[in-house]
């Protein structure tokens, strides 16, 4: 194992802790700012959203920049927005302090993504991302439950003290392991965008977003539409996320070697069909602690089984564009956290909170037909203007 990938997982790690650690304290910021869950669940909105308008921009804008500043660069401004979120005294700065964390991840994570997956050779680089996507996943495992065990144990503000705290140890890390990467040649923001014109590109970046808009819908408001399992306990809360972090990293790893196998399409497609079983059945299984527990172990292993075949297949079909593609991936991601974070507020509104697995379902479904049609699309040599027949491996299909 190249150790250059683990640090990358590091930051991975911090990254990672702070998206996902906000849902577990979402009543305690509530109730401390005295806003509603639905407006404090926009936290990760905003974080989301920053994070996926931001990444293509960053990147062309700092094409020149040395990989490995970047990287630091990315992990100090995270950082900073953190500590702001820790000591804003409304939640006008706790919105705009999240604006500022998404810019620190969306400077770090596609170029950690990118690095690790130009570090290995093809054959191994389904294994490669999985490493460093790892580390975002072990965040799910460790960071968060963690994170939202200190909330509850003491207060909501510790928890982003804590993120500030794993964010600079992962500065640190970054700085003393990773060694100077070349720089790769500067892209303008018109060519990182062009991949979008890619029918087989946009088709599977549309996927990407299905789903983790879908699986987004309920973890951003976990607490609440697990509340009947939990009985509101704070610290059973941390104990579900920790076992749906496992479950999660197992998920991650078990898919880079499975594509690396088997290619993406049957890893893709088998993981959400059974997430669209899944999700269908939460408003029962969320009911009592005996269901939530295999629910959110299936939950993990498929939720995060997606990613690495997903990105496996945008590389297969442009491997040159790899960089581009694996940004706007990431984005495709946080573009449905934010929207996640919006439709499950007002679904919460609109219908029961423990209906929340039947719209995520409604996603789901729709991404595996749309994870289908971009493989039908892959399938066919793409004709260049050129004139000449473009080639698709057969782990992309």
């Amino acid at each position: 194992m190249d150790k250059r990938l683990i640090v990358l997982a590091s930051g991975m790690f911090a990254i990672g802790t702070d998206s996902f650690v906000v849902a577990g304290v979402l009543s305690q910021v509530s109730t401390s700012l005295g806003v509603s869950v639905a407006l404090a669940g926009q936290m990760v909105t905003l974080y989301a959203i920053s994070y996926a308008l931001l990444s293509p921009v960053i990147a062309a804008a700092a094409a020149h920049w040395p990989r490995k500043r970047l990287l630091l660069t990315g992990l100090a401004v995270f950082v900073v927005g953190n500590v702001v979120t820790a000591v804003a005294p409304n939640i006008e700065l706790v919105l705009a302090s999240r604006l500022i964390a998404g810019l620190g991840a969306a400077m770090f994570s596609p170029t950690a993504t990118a690095t690790g997956a130009s570090l290995v050779p093809p054959e191994q680089r389904g294994r490669a991302l999985a490493i460093v996507i790892g580390g975002l996943s072990s965040a799910t495992a460790l960071g968060a439950p963690l994170g939202t065990f200190i909330g509850g144990a003491l207060d909501w503000r510790a928890t982003m003290w804590f993120v500030a705290a794993v964010g600079t140890l992962a500065g640190l890390g970054v700085a003393w392991r990773l060694p100077e990467i070349p720089t790769p040649p500067a892209i303008s923001l018109s060519r990182r965008l062009a991949p979008l014109a890619d029918t087989r590109v946009l088709l599977t970046l549309l996927t990407t977003w299905m789903v983790y808009a879908g699986l987004f819908l309920v973890y951003t408001y976990i607490g609440l539409s697990f509340d009947r399992a939990t009985g509101g306990d704070s610290r059973v809360l941390a104990a579900l996320l920790l076992l749906w972090g496992v479950a999660a990293t197992a998920g991650n790893f078990a898919a880079g070697r499975l594509t690396d196998r088997y290619g993406s399409r049957r890893i893709i497609n088998a993981a959400i069909a059974v997430l669209v079983i899944d999700f269908a059945l939460l408003p029962l299984t969320s009911a009592s602690l005996v269901t939530a527990v295999p629910a959110l172990i299936v939950w993990g292993v498929c939720g995060w089984g997606v990613l690495v075949p997903q990105q496996h297949r945008l590389i297969s079909i442009t491997p040159a564009a790899a960089p581009l593609l694996l940004g706007l991936n990431s984005a495709a991601i946080y573009v449905g956290v934010s929207m996640s974070g919006v439709i499950g507020g007002a679904a919460i509104a609109w219908f029961d909170r423990h209906a929340l697995g039947l719209v995520s379902a409604v996603f789901l479904v729709g991404a595996l037909f749309v994870a289908e049609w971009a493989r039908q699309r892959i399938a066919r040599p793409e004709v260049r203007p050129t004139g000449v027949v473009g080639a698709t491996s057969g782990s992309a299909r």
